[in-house]
């Protein structure tokens, strides 16, 4: 797969500038993309890892934030860190599932990034991209963040065999098996989805519904939660080989300060959550015995991709990313 023609100019801009020296003779600055729009929740935790790169990097690394996805499409993100058309990313291993199909592991764990560390996950699914992609994931950004089917509509009873839901790879198989039917819209498309029926819903994490306004023709949502968000900083590889072992030391420095930080968003899911509740969108419960096999359904359907994109080494990222 190849980039757009409507992105050249981008792309050459950033190949022309790609470690561009700063006045300092050790220090380079990186071009970054981002998956995410500036100012919505899930560029937040990025824009503090670049921040604090730049406020401790001086002299030895800097980030320059170049774009979201007006700048480059979030599905375009992998192929352009393959390419070292960027030097890193803030973006999903699901938007780049084509590539590395294992990486939807990260969003089925529920294992905390310093478990991953120390058990052999991170070093296994980063072998595994940099195989398959010639990326290096640096590490995560969000966790402790379910996700949630939202619905346009409040149900008496909670029946998805036929609605259609707003999707992407990672629920793909799950929402098949709850017979609903997924459909594939970009973020920028769903509020005017939602409001001409092309969808019944979407899923989505906790956090960030009111960053883009989709509250407004939402009514419920349903529980419990499944699966959790992943976002993280992903290197080209050929960037990351072409650094100096201090700058590589000081860049996995900032981002295990990053991780450290994680239950942080235990509490921003929860006052999300209540806010979502003051605007009026109502909890629909599925009865414990339905709840437990919605989340086991979600479990068993989700390592599905996961295992048959890599037989070999799928079994050994569940056994590792699972509790």
């Amino acid at each position: 797969m190849t980039l757009s023609l409507r992105f050249l100019p981008l792309v050459s801009a950033l190949t022309l500038s790609a470690f561009t020296t700063a006045t300092h003779a050790e220090e380079i600055t990186l071009r970054a993309i981002s998956a995410f729009q500036p100012s919505t929740v899930f560029y937040e935790p990025f824009q503090q890892f670049a921040d604090r790169v730049n406020e401790n990097g001086a002299g030895i690394v800097q980030i320059e934030v170049i774009g979201g996805p007006d700048a480059m499409p979030p599905f375009e993100i992998g192929n352009a860190l393959r390419n070292g058309v960027v030097d890193l990313a803030n973006t999903t291993a699901v938007y780049h599932a084509n590539l590395v199909p294992e990486g939807l592991a990260m969003t089925l764990t529920d294992l905390p990034m310093s478990e991953l560390r120390t058990n052999g996950g991170y070093d296994l699914l980063d072998k595994i991209h940099r195989e398959k992609a010639k990326i290096h994931w640096l590490g995560r950004l969000t966790e402790n963040v379910p996700y949630h089917i939202y619905l346009s509509e409040e149900l008496d009873s909670i029946d998805f065999k036929g609605l259609k839901i707003r999707s992407v790879p990672i629920y793909q198989a799950f929402f098949k098996g709850l017979g609903i039917n997924p459909m594939q819209t970009a973020p920028g498309e769903v509020y005017t989805a939602l409001e001409r029926g092309t969808i019944d819903g979407y899923a989505w994490p906790a956090t960030g519904v009111f960053d883009l306004g989709w509250q407004e023709k939402t009514k419920s949502r349903v529980d419990p939660g499944f699966y959790q968000v992943e976002t993280g900083v992903y290197f080209s590889e050929k960037t990351w080989e072409k650094l100096s072992d201090a700058q590589r030391e000081f860049l996995e420095q900032q981002m295990l300060d990053i991780e450290s930080e994680a239950e942080r968003f235990v509490a921003l899911a929860a006052a999300d959550i209540a806010r979502q509740a003051e605007a009026g969108i109502v909890s629909l419960s599925l009865p414990e015995a339905e709840a437990e096999a919605f989340i086991q359904m979600s479990v068993e359907e989700g390592w599905k991709p996961v295992l048959a994109a890599n037989p070999e080494a799928g079994p050994k990222l569940r056994e590792m990313f699972s509790k």
